[in-house]
């Protein structure tokens, strides 16, 4: 996916809030190794080349956005290891990136606490393995995504919420596949 000439300048973006570095997308560069890092105390999230930084945008979290994803329904965004296993152009929150939660460490406390199946637990890290989407209807909860709809306080069931301006710009320059780091 393509960037512009780069530019690390903070900004005070007073009609949206959500570009915290400037950089536009043209034609003239692509992204070798994107990878995406959340930041979720900061409310960031920031897309890499390989090592390089090259933009950071503002987020929302769950309505319960402290500590990692227990349970279906707990409001908690998961932390951990997730790569992108699809892309939706018809999202309800303008655009979204499927996260590949529950991971394989979701799927192991899970069956040990007895909210998965062997065979639930088998399935998700098969799917793990293969690079596909895991079980999303499960105890441990599922269809978390980064989409749009707005920055204004953490109001998703879990899910990163972008302003739509920025999502567009990352669903642009992230294929299925790209590797999403969520930290505390």
């Amino acid at each position: 996916m393509k960037f512009a000439a780069i530019t690390f300048a903070p900004l005070a973006h007073a009609a949206t809030g959500y570009l915290i570095s400037a950089q536009s997308m043209d034609s003239s560069n692509e992204l070798k190794s994107p990878r995406i890092v959340i930041r979720k105390k900061a409310r960031t999230l920031e897309v890499f080349d390989g090592k390089k930084l090259v933009k950071t945008v503002r987020i929302v979290l769950g309505f319960a956005p402290v500590g990692d994803k227990e349970v279906e329904g707990d409001g908690k965004t998961p932390e951990g290891e997730f790569y992108i296993f699809t892309k939706n152009s018809k999202s309800h929150f303008h655009l979204s990136l499927g996260l590949s939660y529950p991971s394989k460490a979701d799927a192991e406390r899970g069956l040990k606490a007895n909210l998965i199946s062997k065979d639930e637990f088998e399935s998700i890290n098969k799917s793990i393995e293969e690079g596909r989407m895991p079980l999303q209807k499960t105890k441990l909860g599922g269809e978390i995504y980064i989409h749009g709809g707005g920055t204004d306080g953490d109001w998703t069931d879990g899910c990163i919420a972008l302003e739509n301006e920025a999502i567009r710009e990352l669903f642009n320059l992230s294929p299925k596949g790209t590797k999403v780091t969520i930290l505390p």
